[in-house]
């Protein structure tokens, strides 16, 4: 698998709707892109990102929200 560059740094970011605003555990993703969703650390904004496909993403939401799990 080739590794490819993604440019992310016009990126429109969107804290989860689980974040607090005392600026614990937030997560950021970017939702309009073709295919794909970045996820990152909004405390660590020129960290990391890790990229998913758009159906695995889609299916881990809708896993996380039909569980029953603790914190959530």
């Amino acid at each position: 698998m080739a590794n490819s560059h993604i440019d992310l740094s016009t990126a429109a970011w969107r804290k989860s709707s689980y974040s607090n605003g005392d600026g614990g555990d937030c997560v950021e993703v970017v939702d309009d892109l073709p295919g794909i969703i970045p996820v990152r650390d909004s405390k660590d904004p020129h960290g990391p990102t890790i990229v998913f496909p758009a159906n695995a993403w889609s299916s881990f939401v809708s896993a996380v929200k039909n569980t029953n799990l603790p914190g959530i």
